[in-house]
């Protein structure tokens, strides 16, 4: 077996990572003197077991792609990672890598517990290729992404989780990496960081190639052009990245069947559908369900965080947003709501120099930043064209019914501008100005849940359908 790992100088085009036939082969013992048997032995016999935690993985990655890469527990990802960052040799195959790679691997990795934080950004940017002059020309761009405050200058060993990854992540962002790789990084944070982390890495994938790990498909679909599945060590199957993770998920969930399945059950499942007839319901707006659900530990609960004013992107600064705020049908300010209940958003913005044709929209986006859902004013008020004049204020009333959302946290953008669709100016952005949680939900599938009009369940057999009675009609 032969290994070969180098790292050259960046092109400007081209595959950036070159992997052909790698793989990493760990000596288990079972008794610590079998490494001193090993030694003595010179090779003559082996007193270990070889582990192969990759074996045999080709594949190249151009420049500016986002590779995704997924798979069970144990199926090598890890693995992988450190090999393309440089702390792993691969045991064999070879393995080139063009340009300045950064990481967020394990939680505080490189980070020396004793050292403060500013200390480990020192270290860990020179270890990652930065020059004293460079660490000191970015630093303030770090410490304000980290936001952790005074404690930059405290021991990293009394840092929460949290803490670790803003400062490790703020440390990877700025050191003007040419590839990015990220393994579960984004699982710890709170709300507004891993918000500011995804507008950081929509930005990188415009400049940069990012390799992202992750056991959340919805993550991977969302982020990457291309993903890598790897199974036991080994190249299982790589392509687009909603194809190969919709294989992937169908892969565990037959894996999941298999074994609990009996054949006469197959048998059945192998039989053709009967055809049903469609029907439109007669049934409002309102899903059916919500009066029992809302009485169970499946209600779904949002918890509403205070109006946050960040303004990013393009500004004029012509007009400030001053508030924002759900309220209920009474118009009362809320600061929980359920999913599914008929509730108003409310944006009140302060115009400090006149602008003509105001537009207010929103996003309401989730912790991975894709948006969800929104609207504006335009198509509601096209035809008025009323100049709105300096210390007048805009106030936008979005009413709506809110969908049930899966547990997670979701973050809503703000927007004034002037013009039409197609041709406005942004006056104002304001990213995160809300933040709200769901602690509880319905909702386990898809990005929400819709309500809906009508649901039955009927016995087919040879005679007409028999309704099956039950509460989700």
């Amino acid at each position: 077996m032969s290994s070969k790992a180098v790292a050259v100088p960046p092109t400007p085009v081209g595959a950036v990572i070159e992997a052909g036939k790698i793989g990493k082969c760990y000596h288990i013992y079972e008794r610590p003197q079998d490494r001193l048997k090993q030694m003595l032995w010179r090779g003559r016999r082996r007193f270990y077991r070889e582990f192969w935690a990759l074996r045999d993985v080709s594949f190249t990655v151009q420049r500016g792609e986002t590779v995704g890469v997924i798979g069970r527990n144990g199926s090598g990802k890890s693995t992988l990672l450190k090999l393309l960052c440089g702390t792993l040799a691969p045991t064999m195959g070879t393995l080139a890598v063009r340009g300045r790679v950064a990481a967020l691997l394990e939680l505080g990795t490189g980070f020396n517990p004793e050292f403060t934080g500013r200390e480990n950004v020192h270290l860990n940017a020179a270890i990652l290729g930065l020059d004293d002059a460079e660490i000191e020309h970015y630093l303030p761009e770090i410490l304000a992404f980290a936001d952790i405050g005074e404690f930059i200058d405290q021991p990293v060993k009394t840092y929460s989780s949290g803490m670790a990854v803003r400062l490790a992540f703020a440390v990877a962002a700025h050191v003007r990496a040419d590839i990015l790789v990220i393994d579960e990084a984004l699982a710890v944070g709170d709300a507004f960081f891993v918000q500011k982390c995804m507008r950081f890495l929509r930005g990188f994938q415009e400049r940069g190639t990012l390799f992202f790990v992750s056991h959340d498909t919805g993550a991977v679909i969302n982020l990457c052009d291309r993903v890598l599945w790897l199974d036991h060590g080994r190249l299982h199957a790589a392509g687009p990245a909603k194809e190969i993770c919709e294989h992937y998920l169908a892969t565990l969930r037959a894996s999941r069947a298999a074994a609990t399945l009996s054949p006469s059950t197959r048998a059945i499942m192998d039989q053709p559908a009967l055809p049903t007839p469609s029907q439109r319901a007669a049934a409002g707006p309102v899903d059916q369900r919500l009066a029992v659900l809302n009485q169970t530990r499946f209600r779904n609960d949002l918890e509403l965080f205070e109006f946050r004013l960040k303004v990013a992107g393009h500004v004029t600064g012509a007009v400030r947003v001053e508030d924002v705020y759900f309220e209920d049908e009474q118009g009362q300010l809320l600061r929980w709501m359920v999913g599914g209940e008929l509730i108003t958003l409310v944006v009140d913005a302060l115009v400090l120099s006149g602008i003509d044709n105001p537009i207010i929209g929103f996003f309401i986006k989730d912790r991975l930043g894709q948006n969800l859902f929104g609207d504006n004013t335009y198509l509601t008020y096209a035809a008025d064209h009323r100049p709105v004049a300096a210390g007048q204020h805009l106030i936008a009333r979005f009413n709506f019914r809110m969908p049930v959302l899966p547990v997670g946290d979701y973050a809503v953008d703000i927007a004034v501008a002037s013009g039409t669709q197609r041709e406005h100016l942004h006056h104002c952005w304001c990213s995160d100005a809300l933040i709200f949680k769901s602690h509880a939900s319905s909702a386990h599938q898809g990005l929400v849940g819709m309500p809906m009009l009508n649901i039955e369940l009927s016995i087919a057999s040879d005679s007409a359908p028999e309704p099956v009675q039950g509460q989700i009609s």
